[in-house]
């Protein structure tokens, strides 16, 4: 996977952070002695005597020579360095794993399975056993007798295949008071691109086996929809008895104590059946909770100023915005209060106009219009599911790649003195520092004077290095990092920690990229923001994917990053 940040040897000073360059990549340096890490050495406190060229000559080379002896026996890791404080992120309050999401999910399932099943089983049934669909006979090329064992294969698949595109179709995440009209629109697409890749999919599997009824197709498709459809109001029936007897509730905190928000309330209040409770609100006033304790039947928690200490206490799940004539900056002042609380912000409309960003997404709730600008998706047990899915990909990657990375060690090893990888401190979730692990590309040596970072056709390399640059394949070893969990496949990209503190002090948010583990590849990387391009964009893509994550969303940067590796963009 690519790393298109790459600061390299030469320098025994630190090296300057452009403003707009952010460095991943340290060099493979010796640390040298003197005051300091990069300070030049002092030597003797006397006045130095002079020595002959002869004999300087002959000093450096010893220098250069006992550096590469202790190369040999030593694996580099990035120069000493001051030590750098980086702001101190408590650990992130991840919203605590529930059954009962999953096992409703599960018989949502289950109800879409029989509603399939049922679907082309009428479909075989209609045509095969009662011949009421003999009319459009016409339509198979062939007649064939039904297989029924064969049939049943096609079944099992084309199930399996329609729940495939039901959940990439997000059909098993849909939003609480989500229109069933639009629900409807998304389930016909799905069951339509589902059938097509079922005949795809029973082709592959089932080779010269492979017979089927045009009829059964196109009247199993036709019943699926409408049987879905059905299913799927019969399951939102039930669902929504259990929430107004309070199962699956969610935990919700207005912000707001005036009208508009007594209309949300109310809204609310008269809907059940979609499993809100409204824990109270909070008074945009400062002193809001000092002048009144309640708002009706619903209590003032407190001010604006403790907001995110409310939401933390109180297990919040949701927070509305309601206020009437907010500003632009007000509104995005409150939901910087809680932008590293594992909760959902959803504004009230009043001042539609002016969230100018592609930052929201205008949603309803029973009637009720609202704008997402907040949505945390990496939380819960999606977060269990991406690192299922991190163990599963890095064991794989890892395994199919072991003969090329023994290879490429050797290579190392033959081209080259000094060790075989190249560690370095980077700093991963919550701002905890840990040991990145990459294939040694650059020299053991370094000249007084380069630049701080790599340029095309840097010398610094070593032959395999320039061949590994290419390719990325450098970062091979980082499906270490992963599996030991300090790393994900897909996620923001790790930086040295004395850039993060710089960064952290001139970006405002720039820390919450850091609220998720840091990625081997990210939204940002394959979408060209790498090299000199701006870091303020760097971390608005990073933040837009860790609150947009999906699998699908995963596996779509993985493959855009292979399809990067092999054009070699910026990889030198």
């Amino acid at each position: 996977m690519q790393n298109p940040f790459r600061a390299i040897t030469g320098s025994n000073k630190n090296p300057p952070i452009p403003q707009t360059m952010a460095a991943s990549h340290a060099p493979v340096t010796e640390p040298k002695s003197g005051n300091g890490a990069h300070g030049r050495s002092t030597g003797s406190p006397h006045t130095p005597q002079p020595i002959s060229p002869t004999e300087a000559e002959r000093v450096a080379r010893q220098a250069q020579q006992a550096r590469i002896e202790r190369a040999r026996f030593a694996v580099p890791v990035a120069p000493a360095q001051e030590p750098v404080t980086i702001l101190a992120l408590p650990p992130a309050q991840h919203a605590p794993l529930h059954l009962t999401p999953v096992v409703l999910m599960l018989v949502q399932i289950a109800f879409d399975i029989v509603a399939i099943a049922a679907a082309f089983g009428a479909a075989y049934w209609l045509r095969f056993e009662v011949g009421l669909l003999d009319t459009l006979g016409d339509l198979d090329v062939r007649h064939v007798e039904p297989d029924v064992q064969t049939y049943a294969i096609m079944m099992a698949i084309t199930v399996g295949t329609l729940l495939t595109t039901f959940y990439f179709s997000k059909l098993y995440s849909l939003k609480r008071g989500a229109s069933r009209v639009d629900e409807f629109y998304k389930i016909a697409a799905a069951v339509s691109m589902g059938t097509v890749l079922s005949l795809a999919t029973n082709s592959l599997i089932l080779g010269k086996r492979f017979e089927y009824s045009r009829e059964v197709l196109l009247t199993g498709w036709l019943l699926s929809i409408v049987f879905l459809t059905v299913m799927r109001l019969l399951y939102s029936v039930m669902v929504g008895q259990l929430r107004k007897a309070g199962v699956d509730r969610a935990r919700v905190l207005v912000v707001g104590a005036g009208p508009i928000a007594a209309v949300v309330i109310d809204r609310l209040a008269h809907h059940p059946t979609l499993g809100y409770e409204v824990l109270g609100m909070v008074d945009h006033n400062t002193n809001g909770s000092a002048e009144k304790r309640s708002a009706g039947h619903i209590p003032v928690l407190g001010n604006i100023t403790q907001l995110a200490e409310i939401v933390r206490k109180r297990n919040v799940d949701e927070v509305i915005v309601a206020l009437s004539g907010a500003s632009d900056k007000q509104l995005r002042d409150i939901i910087t209060l809680v932008q590293d609380e594992s909760v959902s912000v959803k504004i009230y409309p009043d001042a539609f106009q002016l969230m100018t960003q592609n930052e929201v997404s205008v949603g309803e709730l029973s009637g009720l219009p609202l704008l997402s600008v907040k949505d945390v998706a990496l939380r819960g047990w999606n977060r269990r599911l991406k690192r299922a899915f991190d163990i599963v990909f890095s064991l794989m990657v890892l395994v199919l790649t072991s003969p090329l990375m023994l290879f490429i060690a050797i290579a190392i090893k033959l081209t080259s003195h000094g060790p075989v990888f190249f560690i370095q401190e980077r700093v991963g979730l919550d701002g905890t520092p840990f040991q990145l692990v990459k294939f040694r590309t650059m020299r053991m040596t370094m000249e007084e004077g380069t630049p701080g970072w790599t340029v095309p056709n840097d010398p610094r390399r070593t032959s395999i290095g320039t061949f590994l640059r290419r390719f990325s394949l450098d970062e091979l070893p980082q499906f270490y990092n992963v599996l030991m969990g300090e790393m994900s496949v897909v996620g923001p990209r790790p930086e040295q920690p004395e850039y993060v503190k710089e960064f952290a002090q001139r970006i405002p948010h720039y820390l919450r990229r850091h609220r998720e583990k840091s990625g081997i590849t990210g939204w940002a990387q394959v979408n060209g923001l790498r090299g000199d391009s701006s870091i303020e964009l760097r971390t608005a893509a990073d933040i837009y994917y860790v609150e947009n994550w999906s699998l699908l969303f995963d596996l779509k940067i993985i493959v855009r990053t292979i399809v990067a590796m092999f054009r070699g963009k910026n990889a030198y």
